[in-house]
């Protein structure tokens, strides 16, 4: 309780421009972890559909039957399900205008990597900005840790007795400002990372499911 109070009393007594720095790192604070949990809760759920989109397409006797379902949930439908969809919808269409087995199939290869960037585009949203927060945040703190050692040492040069206990608040203020960067980064840092890794995972298996997409295409075709 006293340490608390103690921290509590030096934040609220610290010189106004440390008071701004810390303001900054607890907003961007506050900015990281609602976007780790929001990021955390799309992977997931992007996650979740891809696998279960995998077993209805291996499970599908008729791509057409789960075309058909798809686009009538559509709004429901997953970033796996978005790219067969496309796919589907790019073959349909030039197979209307080509005779072209080959133009066909190029066509909605080209329709599916569309989609493919489009997906991946939307997953790697805000990761930069938690790149950003682990290496900027740090720094942020640290201006606000030189900028309190400076004014204590300011004063001090003004203080009729010169110690210890006269420049202790103004370091452990400055050093407040540290751990609130350290704070924002760290794990910042660790979701950006794990994310990334989650989002190369999921466009490993889109890339693997066009690919399989595409041979079931050009068999169809050819049959």
């Amino acid at each position: 309780m006293n340490n608390s109070h103690n921290i509590l009393s030096l934040i609220l007594n610290a010189s106004p421009v440390v008071q701004i720095i810390m303001a900054i790192l607890v907003l961007i604070s506050v900015m990281s972890w609602y976007t780790i949990f929001h990021k955390g809760a799309t992977v997931r759920k992007t996650r979740a559909q891809t696998e279960a989109f995998e077993r209805e397409f291996l499970a599908a006797q008729n791509l057409n039957h789960l075309f058909q379902g798809s686009l009538a949930n559509r709004h429901q439908a997953g970033s796996l399900e978005r790219i067969f969809v496309a796919g589907m919808q790019g073959h349909e269409q030039m197979s209307q205008q080509s005779n072209s087995p080959e133009a066909t199939l190029e066509f909605a290869q080209r329709a599916m990597k569309a989609a493919y960037q489009r997906e991946l585009d939307s997953l790697e949203a805000k990761l930069p900005f938690l790149a950003s927060v682990g290496s900027v945040s740090p720094y942020i703190g640290l201006l606000g840790t030189v900028w309190g050692i400076m004014n204590a040492f300011m004063g001090l040069s003004t203080a009729e007795q010169s110690t210890l206990a006269s420049v202790a608040p103004g370091i452990a203020e400055a050093l407040i400002a540290t751990a609130l960067g350290l704070f924002a980064a760290i794990p910042a840092v660790l979701a950006y990372n794990r994310y990334v890794a989650e989002v190369d995972r999921l466009a490993l298996r889109f890339e693997s499911f066009i690919d399989d997409f595409s041979n079931t295409l050009s068999a169809s075709t050819k049959a």
